[in-house]
C-alpha cells in the first residue's frame, strides 16, 4: 500500500507541471459502459480496434497470459480468443493497428516490452496483417527486435504512426519518461537500436494511442489521459514536446493500463486489469 501512495503522490505532483489547453477536440467525460464478466479478460495492457470486424476490439494480456488475443465486443462480450503463432508472451503491454509493408493493409503490432527489473537485454514487437475473422488463418508473424540505446528499462507504450509507419516507443518508470523512434522500415533480420528523442514530463505511462489519420494522440497513466493534437508536417516527438498536453476528465479505474482510438476516429476506448476488484469495465469517451 505504501508503493502505491508513493505512485500516486508522484502523479499528482508531476500533473500539477503540465500546461492545459482549450485547443483540440473534447470528450465526454460521462463515458459509455461496457461490464466485462470477471475471468473473462481480467489482465488487459493493450486494446486496438478491430477494422476487419466492427464493432470488436482486440484485447492483449500481459505477462503470465498465453500468446493470445482476445476479440471483445463494445458490449463487452468476448467473442472468443486467437493464438498467435511463433509468438511469446514474455510481457506483452501495448498493442496497436496501423499500415505495415504491404500498402492497403492493417497490420497489428503487439508490444511484448514489460521488464519491471530493466533486466533484458532486447524486446520486441509482433507485427502481422490482421485477420479478417477468429476462423482466419493468421499470415506471417514478424518479429522487429530492437534494444535501447541508453540501457534496459521497462515501457508500456507504442504508438505507431500512421502517416510515416515509424513506430514510438514511451519508457515507464522515470520520474520523466523517455520517448524512442523505431524508423520505417523495421529490419526484421537483425536488432535494431531505438533512436533516442528526449523526454516527455510524466511517469508511470501505461499505453498511448493515435487517431487513425494520425492528428490526434492519447496517452495514459494509471490514474491520468492525456491528449494533444498534431499539426500538420509536425513529427509525434514534436507534437508531444513541443504541443500542450490537454488532461482529459476520465473515470478512476483499478489499474489503468490500456488506451486507443476508435477506427472512425470519433472517440477512444480504455480498460483496466481488474487487480482487486470484482470485475472491469470497457470504457469509450465518445468526441463532443
Amino acid at each position: 500500500m505504501r508503493t502505491i501512495l508513493l505512485i500516486l503522490g508522484t502523479l499528482t505532483v508531476l500533473s500539477c507541471n503540465i500546461g492545459v489547453t482549450v485547443d483540440g477536440a473534447k470528450f465526454a467525460s460521462d463515458p459509455r459502459t461496457a461490464p466485462i464478466t470477471a475471468g473473462q479478460i481480467d489482465e488487459a495492457s493493450g486494446l486496438a480496434d478491430s477494422r476487419t470486424q466492427p464493432g470488436n476490439l482486440w484485447i492483449e494480456q500481459d505477462s503470465g497470459s498465453p500468446a493470445e488475443l482476445a476479440l471483445l465486443g463494445y458490449d463487452g462480450t468476448v467473442k472468443g480468443k486467437m493464438a498467435i503463432p511463433n509468438a511469446t508472451n514474455v510481457d506483452w503491454e501495448d498493442m496497436a493497428i496501423g499500415p505495415g509493408p504491404q500498402d492497403g493493409k492493417n497490420y497489428i503490432y503487439i508490444a511484448d516490452i514489460g521488464d519491471n527489473n530493466a533486466q533484458r537485454p532486447g524486446c520486441v514487437i509482433y507485427r502481422f496483417i490482421e485477420p479478417a475473422s477468429l476462423q482466419a488463418a493468421i499470415g506471417q508473424v514478424e518479429r522487429i527486435n530492437f534494444k535501447y540505446p541508453d540501457g534496459a528499462r521497462d515501457a508500456e507504450a507504442i504508438i505507431v504512426d500512421p502517416q510515416t509507419r515509424d513506430t514510438w516507443i514511451i519508457s515507464k518508470r522515470e520520474e520523466k519518461v523517455h520517448l524512442y523512434r523505431l524508423p520505417y522500415p523495421q529490419d526484421i533480420n537483425q536488432v535494431t537500436t531505438l533512436q533516442a528523442y528526449g523526454e516527455l514530463p510524466f511517469t508511470y505511462v501505461t499505453s498511448a494511442g493515435i487517431s487513425p489519420d494520425g492528428s490526434e494522440i492519447v496517452l495514459r497513466t494509471y490514474l491520468q489521459v492525456f491528449y494533444w493534437k498534431r499539426e500538420a508536417g509536425q513529427s509525434v516527438a514534436d507534437a508531444m514536446q513541443k504541443g500542450t498536453a490537454r488532461q482529459l476528465i476520465a473515470k478512476a479505474e483499478p489499474q489503468g493500463e490500456a488506451i486507443g482510438f476508435d477506427k472512425d476516429g470519433k472517440g477512444f476506448f480504455t480498460i483496466s486489469e481488474r487487480a482487486t476488484n470484482p470485475s472491469v469495465n470497457l470504457y469509450y469517451y465518445a468526441k463532443q
